[in-house]
């Protein structure tokens, strides 16, 4: 979810509710400030535990480094090849299943990559169905061929890929289908092969949005628990969990954290400096492809296998499996059990979206009276926390909870925990992980509303309130219920920030899936991801239709 940014100065008359500059300032500055915390307190805590960070740095940090940089690297090598040649072939050609392709390539966003690493732990597995027709067909024995292994690095690389190349399609197709049709045109005339229009041309200005798309997806990759966890692929977000429970080195957890977001930090300031100073605006008017050239023969049919094997393999086949092993009912969680869990994970995603929703609306509409630069730098702020891994946050969460815990025990002379382990963590979490979620749809709709409505409302009679009540709020709604469902699924897929800061006896689906999961009842974990995934469909036939009427609207 790309971070926007907010509109400011006299020209951006927006909804304002009147409210005083100091009341603004704090609408402005406590989210920022909340967001901020957990962060700060990861940096404060890992000044500590000097002998134990030793010991880890002598024995298991190099391999959380290696593993990480080898996952990243293998995962950024085929998403960027993945969906950028996906992009190119679906926006500038016509060939076989191309119309389904074209919104089917998005499918695995619903599809996390902890359960796609259950639907291929049980499809490849040594007593999983393609072995097993493997050894039936050749007459081969357990140990007489070789089979690439799926619980290693390179299943890693191989389920997290396939979930993550959305990104850089989505972003790369956009990309190329508004680039100047003269100007690949004109690189045709001058020799260039419909490859070398790519290489010189089409690739070149589509730089700024593949990087984003990479960004995206490296900051994922490095974020992601539930998949390299239950492959038993030590990298920094398994590291984190395990000094942190295992251990019990809150120490260690938080110079691990430390370290963890000190990579997402160089992730973003590469991307920043990849785009540079370049300018890739087009400088003609001429710029939409509208009769895409034919793909015919084999030329087509590569097109077809290349277009449609990601969103085969991403989701198709994983979802088939999934169904087929939902269907042994005697490791799945009883009836009660399902909905006491669908239960609890609607509550803390309502909650959630409730929540998250309504301080970006408040400071989003205090933003436009603040000063500029003090709205700039708490907005930017608070949408940073999408970056940060979930694993982090839960670390930087427990600790400053923990403090405020201590230090109001001492003054009430309370004795346990008032915060910590509560909903209110876990939502506390959520804020901080998905407010830019919930910001970036708010803030487009807010800029679509003119000036002019606003003075309309206020030549009739109305007040500041009245005229954001009954104006600009009906006016936001459907960008207030996108916001909100985005916000739920990404509450109900969260695994490593529910993990870590989930209240005593209440589990998420995500958990009680990665649970079964990691205790081998992968039949048992089908339902409950079978139950995230339909959730997860729902943004992304969202994302589906808004994109196709974006691209119709381009090509007319």
């Amino acid at each position: 979810m790309a971070v926007g940014s907010a509109r400011f100065g006299p020209e951006a008359s927006a909804p304002a509710l009147g409210v005083g500059p100091l009341l603004r300032r704090a609408v402005l500055l406590v989210p920022a400030l909340l967001v901020a915390a957990p962060v700060l307190a990861v940096f404060a805590q890992s000044t500590g535990g000097g002998d134990l960070w030793r010991h880890l740095a002598a024995t298991v940090l190099w391999d959380y480094v290696a593993n990480s940089a080898l996952l990243l690297a293998g995962v950024a090598l085929v998403t960027g090849a993945v969906g950028t040649a996906c992009a190119w072939l679906v926006a500038m050609y016509d060939f076989p299943g191309r119309r389904v392709a074209s919104w089917a390539l998005l499918l695995p966003l619903a599809m996390p990559a902890y359960v796609l690493a259950y639907a291929y732990t049980d499809l490849l597995d040594v007593t999983g169905p393609v072995q097993s027709w493997l050894r039936a067909a050749t007459g081969l024995g357990v140990g007489d061929y070789v089979f690439p292994e799926i619980r290693s690095l390179g299943g890693a690389v191989f389920v997290l890929a396939l979930a993550l190349y959305p990104y850089v399609y989505a972003l790369a197709r956009a990309a190329f289908v508004e680039q100047s049709q003269c100007a690949l045109e004109v690189s045709r005339t001058l020799g260039c092969s419909g490859f070398g229009a790519f290489h010189r041309v089409g690739l070149p200005l589509a730089r700024p949005a593949v990087a984003a798309g990479l960004a995206f997806v490296a900051m994922e990759t490095l974020a992601d628990f539930g998949a390299v966890s239950f492959f038993g692929v030590p990298t920094f977000t398994t590291g984190i969990y395990r000094a942190w429970y295992a251990l019990g080195a809150p120490a260690a957890a938080a110079q691990l954290s430390s370290l963890l977001v000190a990579a997402v930090a160089l992730i973003l300031l590469a991307e920043r400096l990849l785009r540079g100073r370049a300018s890739f605006a087009p400088r003609t008017t001429h710029l939409y492809r509208r009769h895409r050239p034919r793909l015919a023969g084999w030329r087509g049919g590569a097109a077809a296998a290349l277009c449609t094997a990601p969103w085969l393999l991403g989701f198709l086949l994983p979802a088939l499996a999934l169904g087929l092993m939902a269907l042994d009912r005697r490791e799945a969680p009883s009836l009660g059990r399902l909905l006491a869990l669908t239960a609890d994970t609607l509550q803390v995603a309502l909650l959630a979206a409730v929540v998250i929703v309504v301080v970006a609306l408040a400071m989003l509409v205090a933003a436009r009276e603040a000063p500029g630069r003090l709205a700039r730098v708490t907005l930017r702020t608070a949408t940073l926390g999408y970056a940060v891994p979930g694993a982090v946050i839960g670390v930087g969460l427990l600790v400053t909870l923990g403090t405020v815990d201590h230090a109001l025990a001492g003054v009430l002379g309370h004795r346990g925990l008032l915060f910590s382990g509560t909903l209110l963590a876990l939502v506390y979490g959520y804020l901080v992980r998905f407010f830019a979620v919930a910001y970036n749809p708010l803030e487009a709709g807010l800029a679509r509303i003119g000036p002019h409505l606003t003075d309309a409302a206020r030549s009739l009679g109305h007040g500041r309130l009245a005229t954001f009540l009954r104006v600009h709020l009906p006016l936001l709604r459907p960008h207030l219920t996108s916001a909100a469902i985005l916000v739920c699924v990404d509450v109900m897929k969260e695994l490593p920030a529910t993990l870590v800061l989930r209240p005593f006896d209440f589990d998420t689906l995500a958990v009680e899936a990665y649970r079964l999961a990691t205790t081998e009842r992968l039949a048992g974990a089908a339902v409950p991801s079978l139950m995230i995934v339909a959730a997860g469909l729902v943004p992304v036939v969202m994302l589906c239709r808004m994109t196709e009427r974006k691209l119709r609207a381009h090509e007319a």
